[in-house]
């Protein structure tokens, strides 16, 4: 596979896209929990190079192979708490709202374990994510060449957390 294109990040379109994705990870969205919701968007989306990325950021993040495999079936797994369960199905009806919508069992779900600004910070995080696997897609990033950097290099602690 060829890339069509690189959106470099002298291009304003990265920069702007890499603000948002600034704010999500300082947003306190638990770390763990933020790449759940990368790696689940990006399997409904089929995006290779987002699942390559955000799996191997979610296993420096100290996620659990188990767990990984297990994500794109986690209905029928009893490795995921209900509040990531709220989570995952908030993130795949968002995903897929063209063809679903958000319920308001979904909505009703979430906001049993999140306040409504915590609610809006995971609304941007799904929103970002499948914007990025949309660039990714359209230019044909190619999976494979991320190397994840240091949680502490990036400015992120595993404690900062304020929907853990």
């Amino acid at each position: 596979m060829q890339p069509r294109m690189e959106l470099g990040v002298e291009s304003a379109a990265y920069r702007a896209m890499s603000q948002l994705e600034r704010y999500v990870r300082s947003s306190g969205i638990n770390p763990t929990l933020l790449e759940l919701i990368k790696i689940r968007a990006s399997q409904i989306n089929g995006c290779a190079f987002c699942i390559d990325m955000h799996t191997k950021d979610a296993r420096l993040n100290g996620e659990t192979e188990q767990r990984i495999y297990a994500l794109s079936a986690w209905r029928e797994t009893p490795f995921f708490t209900p509040k990531e369960q709220s989570v995952l199905a908030l993130t795949e009806a968002v995903t897929l709202i063209a063809t679903n919508s958000v319920s308001n069992e979904i909505y009703d779900e979430v906001s049993r374990y999140f306040t409504p600004d915590e609610i809006a910070n995971l609304l941007v995080a799904i929103v970002t994510i499948n914007s990025w696997n949309r660039i990714a897609i359209t230019t044909r990033m190619v999976p494979g060449s991320y190397q994840p950097e240091p949680l502490a290099s990036q400015g992120i602690s595993k404690t900062l957390s304020l929907t853990e």
